[in-house]
């Protein structure tokens, strides 16, 4: 995969975590809120793999 490709899969992952963790919250769903946290978690690693990839190329 490519940086774009890393980049775009981060932002969906941060967005879909984002509206678990929100839904979670207030449906008072711990586990839902948890996993959303952790989707957005997810996102991030992407996104630095991409911004990595994107530095040193697609090699990785």
């Amino acid at each position: 995969m490519g940086e774009f490709t890393d980049k775009m899969k981060a932002a969906g992952n941060k967005v879909a975590g984002k509206v678990k963790e929100e839904i979670g919250d207030m449906t008072d769903n711990q586990k839902l809120e948890a996993e959303g946290k952790a989707q957005q978690l997810k996102g991030s690693a992407q996104d630095v793999k991409g911004s990595v990839k994107g530095a040193l190329g697609d090699d990785l």
